[in-house]
């Protein structure tokens, strides 16, 4: 009788730690399940077009989802059905940390601002070392999109409306 009991006993703290151990698995994959959504920047998708813009020139921005782990913009200015200014973007992911990486057309090469903060509806992308800008902002605010371009003693804000 005694055996049985402690067999019992020696089963039941198994079963109950083994309950335990599942119990916080299910908690990691809801945990990363969670940052999965949070790392969404599907809100980005689309064609947008600036509002506000002087007169004689359109701005635009088109995103686009290449994968969970990226995202790629151009973003151009037109004046005269001629564009007079673009830029590549890529927003991305590398080593569990997300960048955003501009090309102007005037830049032979990317450069990268590293994401500071992020959230479903925002991030913040800094590069100290530039001298302008040193920070890039987008925020989805109802149904526009929002960039402000920043750096020491300026601000760039830009609002655009989606295109259909």
């Amino acid at each position: 009788m005694y055996k049985i009991a402690l067999i019992l006993l020696i089963t039941a703290t198994i079963l109950a730690f083994n309950s335990c151990t599942e119990e916080g698995e299910k908690e990691t994959k809801i945990t990363n399940e969670k940052e999965m959504v949070t790392e969404n920047f599907d809100w980005l998708l689309g064609s947008w077009k600036r509002t506000g813009e002087e007169v004689g020139k359109e701005t635009f921005e088109n995103w686009q989802k290449i994968s969970n782990t990226e995202y790629i913009g151009l973003g151009f200015t037109m004046q005269n059905e001629d564009t007079i200014k673009q830029e590549k973007i890529r927003l991305l992911k590398s080593d569990d940390n997300w960048s955003l990486k501009v090309q102007p057309q005037d830049e032979p090469s990317l450069i990268t601002f590293n994401m500071t903060s992020f959230n479903d509806k925002e991030f913040i992308c800094e590069n100290k070392a530039l001298d302008f800008p040193k920070l890039i902002k987008y925020w989805k605010s109802e149904n526009k999109l929002n960039a402000l371009v920043s750096g020491d003693d300026m601000e760039i804000s830009f609002e655009f409306e989606r295109i259909k």
